[in-house]
């Protein structure tokens, strides 16, 4: 089996993963990451949605399973087989912004985690470092500003949604007048930078 990153948004597919695909029969993804694969896989490949995540270890050896952004970054990379990366949000946010990776705790709270996400932002926040926290619409953002208040200085924060879509939005503020998302793809860039 092959985990392929198709990118978190339009474009963003490497060589590698193209070359993956064209070769693909069977494809196996969201509905959003068969959007971003679908004009490299051959006419010939059996495309299917993912109804469930807990089979995916049940597909056949030559499946490829399409992750959105990067497959290791809150993604598919979980799964036996080999994982081809692919351009992530984290990437994105942080090139967009000027920020090096070296700088960057990466926090994931999407789809679960929501209170384990909010006490290891605080904490990697403390320790001075930059928390890039992917979240999801149900995370509770405004307890988390909340939180993040209380800490002291304020801190900078840039919401990045819809990273690499046409409608692609980074606001910059603090924790004193903090930006609201205002989309399902979001996530947040927390600390001084």
């Amino acid at each position: 089996m092959k985990i392929i990153g198709v990118g978190c948004g339009p474009g963003l597919l490497t060589e590698q993963a193209i070359r993956e695909l064209k070769k693909a029969r069977f494809a196996f993804g969201s509905e959003r990451a068969i959007d971003l694969a679908r004009s490299f896989l051959p006419a010939n490949c059996s495309v299917k949605s993912i109804d469930d995540y807990k089979k995916l270890h049940t597909l056949p050896d030559d499946a490829v399973v399409l992750s959105t952004g990067d497959p290791m970054l809150a993604g598919l990379g979980y799964l036996k087989g080999e994982v081809i990366p692919g351009i992530s949000s984290l990437q994105i946010a942080i090139a967009r912004l000027h920020i090096p990776l070296s700088r960057i705790s990466v926090v994931v709270a999407h789809g679960r985690g929501h209170e384990k996400g909010m006490k290891d932002t605080l904490e990697e926040v403390r320790r001075g470092r930059i928390v890039f926290l992917l979240a999801d619409p149900k995370f509770d953002v405004a307890e988390l500003y909340t939180r993040l208040g209380t800490l002291g200085n304020p801190l900078q924060i840039a919401l990045c949604e819809s990273l690499a879509y046409p409608d692609e939005r980074i606001i910059v503020s603090d924790t004193v007048s903090p930006p609201v998302p205002g989309a399902a793809l979001y996530s947040l860039v927390i600390g001084n930078f």
